[in-house]
């Protein structure tokens, strides 16, 4: 489950793109008419008079499911997180309108709520963003809900706006971070990507206290694209990084020596395996047939080689005879 909040000055443009948006449907509503989407409109700018030195009284939040949620929702489901939700942010004492969008493959819905509350007192939004995440995450593992693996594994393509440019500007970040020193050099390499670094100074001290990263017309502090982009965690990461020992050349010799044994052993497997593998039936006879013949040949060429028959020993003694009287 993940929040979004955004904060506006008009309740129409807000209410109009919720409400009219194709396929959706309201599903609950506090302090507003539901019937027709203007006086739904004219009850929060009523409230809004209650205190109308508050500019960006508009609040309007979304939240979000995985897919993998799909068989774990249905309409008052969404409605009661959505109230736990408002509740753990400390949205209360307001009119609000929850409506139930269908036109992405998640499960997600759309809440508009005042800021003005009911006895006309403002409702901060200070930290927000920041209490938003929390309570996301929260309410995620309390109910079971499916928790992304990491920024990592999330389809990069699908997003826009300032999601777009938030995991833009963390994959830049991580990348450049393995390969630098320290936060400045961090700093010059980003430059070079279009992107600026800014430090926050605890008042009136050169001590650095947070970091934001800007690109175009997006800026965001560090946590806020990811906690491992706080300035102290971040340069700690640096430094951990940097304070790994190289390995020595023994280990090297090592690792490569190992690295062969492996590659010798695999390669040893293959040449067995290839071994041990039944030749085509063609082939085998073939051979067989060869070697028999080449087996055959040599029998009867050691048999003729051994005759020692009686015939044979008196044509021998012939032989030698006619030759002593040749010899004579």
């Amino acid at each position: 489950m993940i929040g979004k909040v955004i904060t506006g000055k008009s309740f129409g443009g807000c209410i109009r793109y919720v409400v009219q948006k194709h396929a959706a449907v309201i599903l609950d509503a506090a302090g507003v008419r539901m019937q027709q989407v203007n006086q739904t409109i004219s009850d929060f700018n009523l409230q809004r008079k209650y205190n109308p030195d508050l500019g960006k009284a508009v609040g309007h939040i979304a939240l979000n499911w995985s897919v993998n949620d799909l068989d774990k929702l249905n309409d008052e489901v969404m409605v009661n997180m959505a109230k736990e939700y408002l509740q753990r942010m400390k949205i209360q004492d307001t009119q609000y309108l929850i409506v139930k969008h269908r036109d992405k493959e998640h499960p997600h819905i759309h809440i508009v709520y005042n800021r003005v509350s009911n006895n006309g007192e403002t409702i901060p939004d200070k930290f927000q963003k920041k209490r938003n995440v929390q309570v996301a995450k929260e309410l995620t593992i309390k109910h079971g809900f499916y928790m992304s693996p990491g920024k990592e594994k999330v389809n990069r393509q699908q997003l826009k706006g300032d999601d777009k440019i938030k995991y833009e500007l963390f994959d830049a970040i991580k990348a450049v971070s393995k390969k630098v020193k320290n936060i400045n050099e961090l700093k010059q390499v980003l430059a070079k990507q279009g992107i600026v670094t800014q430090f926050k100074y605890k008042g009136g001290t050169t001590e650095v206290q947070g970091i934001s990263f800007s690109k175009g017309e997006y800026r965001f502090k560090g946590s806020e694209i990811d906690r491992s982009l706080s300035y102290s965690k971040l340069s700690q990461a640096i430094e951990q990084q940097q304070a790994k020992p190289e390995k020595s050349l023994a280990d090297q010799l090592r690792e490569v020596i190992e690295n062969a044994k492996q590659e010798s052993e695999s390669q040893d497997k293959t040449e067995q395996t290839n071994y041990l593998k039944p030749e085509p039936e063609t082939d085998y006879l073939r051979q067989s047939l060869s070697a028999g013949a080449d087996l055959l040949g040599g029998l009867l060429s050691n048999i003729a080689d051994d005759d020692d028959s009686p015939e044979r020993r008196r044509r021998k003694k012939n032989e030698q005879q006619q030759s002593r009287g040749i010899s004579r």
